[in-house]
């Protein structure tokens, strides 16, 4: 009788990696997020040297680059750009840190979410900027304002979100905790704040967008410094360039502080699955 061997099979060659396309298939195009800004350039330079746009209306590219270029070397630029990221960066600080431990405290306590969320969504709902004359008659137009306010603006983003991850998480993860015999600050560290985080990140990415938006407000009350406080100065005297230098710098801060979340994102998540 033919004995058949049992035989462990060679592995085979390994195929090359092909590059994964993007959603729907398409391969992701280099520099493809440039493409929309640098048509807008190019139609914002045509339809000045064709006329269309008056320079009172709206300075031509080159002049407001020859404007930026000479806010840069009088040093007025750097200067009331460091005030402004110091005014964003403190507001943030106090927005995202208040709204991380209130949302943690309705997340995780029913007596938490009774007190604290239906007072937080009322005062979601109310518009910031609505709210800045009632902040000039409590805080002064000092720069005590200024922060609070883009503390209030920040503080909504990351708190429901952070709010929403923490009640979404799966209520096996706390039985779990339970049977392992995890305490509260155990349960807190391994599985409510990592739980969270997505929800942070993403309360986050919407907090340094609207940190610069109301900064832009904030910054045109009783300011004597600020991008904000140049571009109202440059309002009173007709100088739409410098008004356009103040709007493209409040842009690039919004990208780059985006881009920065983002790196930190996923950094701090790479135990995530993402798709792309």
């Amino acid at each position: 009788m033919a004995t058949t061997e049992a035989r462990t099979p060679s592995a085979a060659p390994s195929a090359p990696r092909r590059r994964v396309p993007g959603p729907g298939g398409r391969r992701r195009i280099p520099f493809a997020r440039a493409l929309g800004p640098l048509l807008l350039l190019a139609t914002w330079q045509l339809c000045s040297v064709t006329g269309i746009l008056d320079p009172q209306t709206l300075a031509p590219p080159g002049a407001v680059g020859q404007q930026a270029r000479e806010l840069l070397i009088s040093g007025q630029l750097g200067h009331h750009l460091w005030v402004s990221l110091q005014r964003a960066a403190l507001g943030l600080a106090f927005g995202a840190t208040t709204g991380v431990l209130l949302a943690l405290l309705a997340g995780l306590s029913r007596l938490g979410e009774a007190l604290i969320d239906g007072t937080a969504q009322l005062f979601r709902a109310l518009p910031i900027l609505a709210l800045v004359p009632l902040a000039i008659l409590w805080f002064g137009i000092g720069e005590e304002v200024k922060i609070i306010l883009v503390a209030l603006g920040t503080f909504f983003p990351i708190y429901v979100n952070t709010h929403a991850a923490l009640t979404g998480l799966d209520l096996r993860w706390a039985e779990l905790a339970a049977t392992v015999g995890l305490n509260r600050r155990q349960f807190l560290r391994r599985i409510a704040l990592p739980g969270a985080a997505p929800g942070f990140f993403t309360g986050l990415r919407l907090a340094v967008t609207v940190s610069w938006l109301v900064l832009v407000v904030s910054e045109q009350i009783n300011a004597a410094s600020g991008i904000g406080y140049l571009m109202e100065q440059a309002r009173t005297f007709g100088q739409t360039d410098v008004i356009v230098v103040g709007l493209v710098v409040y842009g690039l801060l919004g990208l780059a502080s985006d881009t920065l979340v983002r790196l930190l994102e996923r950094r701090a998540l790479q135990w995530r699955t993402t798709l792309g």
